[in-house]
Parts: C-alpha cells; sequence; structure tokens
C-alpha cells in the first residue's frame, strides 16, 4: 500500500522541526529504539541522547518499543548514576582524579537493576522521568511529571512521585486479548489500512482484524 509513512526519516512532520524519530537519530549501541517512536521537543530534539539519557556508562541499555510518543523532557536515568550507599558517605571520591583515583575499585561493580525496556506504544507526558532497570508494559501511560521507580504494567496509567498505578485501561481479559493482536508488530501496510481501528476502535473490531489475517 502506498502512503506509509517513512520510518527513517528524521523529522516526519512537515512544519514541526520539534518532533524527531528516535530509531534514525540514536547511535549508542547501548540504545535501541523501534520504528515510528518519536520525541518532542522544541529546543533541540537531535540532542536527545545527550540530554534526555543520563549516566548511561554501560553496560545496560535502553530498549523502547515502536510506536512510542515521548514528551518534552522524558529522560532516562541509567545505572551510572549509582553511588554507594554502604559507607558513611556517598561521594565519588575517585573520580575527581589526583590521589583520590587510586580507590577507583570503590566506584566500580555497584549493584545495578539491568536494562531499562519501553514497550510498544508507550506514551510519555510533559518531563516524565524513569529510573535505572525500569520494565514499561506495552500500552502504558506515564504522567507528566512521574517518577518511574518500579516496574509498570500493560495498559496502565501511572502518575506521582513516586509513580503509583493510577488506573488501568483496560480489564485484564481485554490486555489479554491486546497483547495477542500485538498490532504493533503487523506489517506498516496492515497498520496503516487499519488506523481507525487502532486509535478508536474496540478491542473486539481490532482483534477481528487481527484473525482474518493470521
Amino acid at each position: 500500500m502506498s502512503g506509509v509513512p517513512d520510518p527513517d526519516v528524521l523529522r516526519p512532520v512537515v512544519g514541526a522541526e520539534r518532533v524527531v524519530l528516535l530509531k534514525p537519530l540514536v547511535q549508542s549501541e547501548l540504545i535501541e529504539v523501534g520504528e515510528y517512536t518519536y520525541y518532542d521537543d522544541p529546543d533541540d530534539p537531535e540532542a536527545f541522547e545527550a540530554r534526555n539519557v543520563l549516566y548511561h556508562y554501560g553496560p545496560e541499555k535502553l530498549r523502547i518499543g515502536k510506536y512510542c510518543a515521548l514528551g518534552t523532557g522524558t529522560t532516562f536515568v541509567m545505572n551510572g548514576a549509582n553511588h554507594r550507599m554502604d559507607g558513611p558517605s556517598t561521594y565519588p571520591f575517585p573520580i575527581m582524579g589526583g590521589a583520590w583515583a587510586e580507590h577507583f575499585g570503590l566506584i566500580t561493580g555497584l549493584p545495578g537493576r539491568g536494562d531499562t525496556v519501553v514497550g510498544n506504544d508507550v506514551w510519555f507526558g510533559l518531563d516524565a522521568k524513569v529510573m535505572p532497570g525500569v520494565r514499561i508494559g506495552h500500552g502504558a501511560v506515564v504522567a507528566a511529571g512521574a517518577v518511574v521507580v518500579d516496574d509498570v504494567p500493560d495498559y496502565a496509567i501511572v502518575g506521582g512521585n513516586p509513580a503509583k498505578v493510577i488506573r488501568r485501561r483496560f480489564s485484564d481479559e481485554d490486555v489479554e486479548r491486546l497483547l495477542a493482536i500485538a498490532w504493533w508488530d503487523w506489517p506498516a501496510e496492515l497498520v496503516t489500512e487499519h488506523v481507525p481501528a487502532i486509535m478508536a476502535g474496540s478491542v473486539d473490531e481490532l482483534e477481528a482484524v487481527w484473525k482474518s489475517v493470521r
């Protein structure tokens, strides 16, 4: 089908320089982003890696799925931000150099929570912040200003600091059906054909499309 948007175009929205697709933008091997996931920033959206993915020294990865919408200021704090907390001071003396650098072993091998993983079709509001090692489920909504410190269930809406589940978008049964449908894994041509059902249809309607093409 003609008219399928190109997932490799950096700025997909005509006249909106503030919106960039992240997959063609990111360069770090520690960041993986699915097709059509975008970041919106009126200042400098192309600085996403430097300004919005912080303390990313590896080896943990940031994995973001397809069709996610990241509002201005969405920030991912990675495991490199960790400090020791088992002694009297949390100050990272060795990074300042000089004789203090002789103790660099004191800040290596700090415990981490692993990769930060964002599912598909996740919406982040303005200035949302995600802490290290969090897993955010498919179809979730992260409210503006939320600080996500724990895993977020599929199709949950979370908000606050620390973020808590406000409500679920669908019943458990419908969430199970939506995860089976997994429309984000459909070919782009099929998605294009059924945008109305994906955006505004019922779960029954979307499931009917899925069953018709299996």
